[in-house]
């Protein structure tokens, strides 16, 4: 079973959850820009959720199925269509050989996720089959996806075969059918209206002037081009120490807000150095990591701050739903009814 890539678009890439425990060689972590969204994907189509998918940036990717499959399609709403034809997101979707999976216009967030059930024959490197795109290691051949690779599927799990057949039966003439039951993503997503981000103060936050700390809290950040997975740069209120000091480079995780001697501050994201040597004023709570994932240049963000304390209750929570998920949707997949 296989897809092959028509056109790679924007930037597209396999991801998983990461590469944990080589950064003390120096190896970055990676993984999916917005884990919530591939964790959902992979849960809808019966695979374990930390399963490598395609990670699809913006727009412009193409794909064509060379076997039926079943997929799902989560994170921001790309447009995508086969065969001009919307493809409904958040539930497992049956696809026909032959049929071609576009992405089109970016309707709102810039990652969209590709799972495929029994996931991709993606070798791991080191525990994972995340691509780290400057390292050129994992995924597909250590880099993005281009025009003519072809994508292996490995095995339907058994528990999934079921409502494969009955979508199978279920499509006759059409090229797709997805089922009728699906996620809400209201209660796993959130726009750029709600891009009011969770921070608990960073290590050198007492080291900046009164009124640069004012600033971070009070006034607007704007997402600039010079932004990717390893880092989104910001501009806005220029933020100022109290007074110059060298910093020897520490560890530095996903979600630390440095700021360089600019003054513009950076969020570190997925493909991030694993030390930094700038001040950090700030760290992204866990739980609003996937909404900066889905958040495109031009767009604006303003920190709240939040207690330790705080983001580790907001993290439990967003973890007790998505285990009562992962409960919902393995009960749908075995009685095929709606959601």
């Amino acid at each position: 079973m296989s897809i092959k890539v028509i056109r790679p678009g924007l930037l597209a890439s396999m991801q998983d959850l990461g590469r944990y425990g080589f950064q003390k060689y120096g190896v970055i972590i990676s993984g999916a820009m917005d884990s919530a969204s591939l964790r959902i994907a992979n849960l809808l189509v019966g695979n374990e959720e930390g399963e490598v998918a395609i990670e699809v940036t913006l727009m412009g990717t193409s794909l064509l199925f060379e076997e039926d499959l079943l997929i799902s399609i989560t994170g921001g709403d790309l447009s995508p269509v086969i065969d001009g034809e919307a493809v409904p997101q958040w539930r497992p979707v049956y696809i026909k050989k032959g049929s071609v999976l576009q992405f089109k216009a970016c309707k709102s967030g810039s990652r969209s996720y590709v799972a495929v059930s029994g996931g991709f024959a993606i070798p791991e490197v080191m525990n994972s089959k995340s691509t780290y795109l400057r390292g050129g290691i994992g995924g597909y051949e250590g880099r993005a996806l281009q025009t003519g690779d072809t994508l292996h599927s490995n095995h339907l799990p058994q528990k999934i075969n079921s409502l494969f057949q009955h979508l199978k039966s279920k499509c006759q003439s059409r090229l797709f059918i997805a089922t009728a039951w699906y996620v809400n993503p209201v209660h796993f997503t959130k726009t750029i209206q709600d891009s009011m981000i969770r921070v608990i103060r960073g290590a050198e936050f007492d080291r900046f002037t009164q009124s640069s700390q004012s600033q971070f809290f009070d006034q607007n950040f704007q997402i600039t081009p010079k932004s990717d997975r390893m880092g989104y740069r910001m501009s806005g209120p220029l933020l100022e120490l109290e007074e110059s000091f060298e910093l020897l480079s520490e560890a530095v995780s996903h979600g630390t807000i440095q700021v360089p001697q600019d003054g513009n501050p950076i969020i570190l994201l997925a493909d991030r150095q694993t030390t930094g040597g700038y001040p950090r004023i700030a760290h992204v709570a866990t739980v609003d990591l996937p909404i900066i994932a889905q958040l495109k240049p031009g767009e604006n963000i303003r920190f709240k701050e939040i207690t330790l304390e705080e983001a580790e209750q907001l993290y439990l929570k967003e973890e007790q739903r998505m285990e009562e998920l992962k409960v919902s949707i393995l009960f749908k997949i075995e009685k095929e009814s709606p959601l």
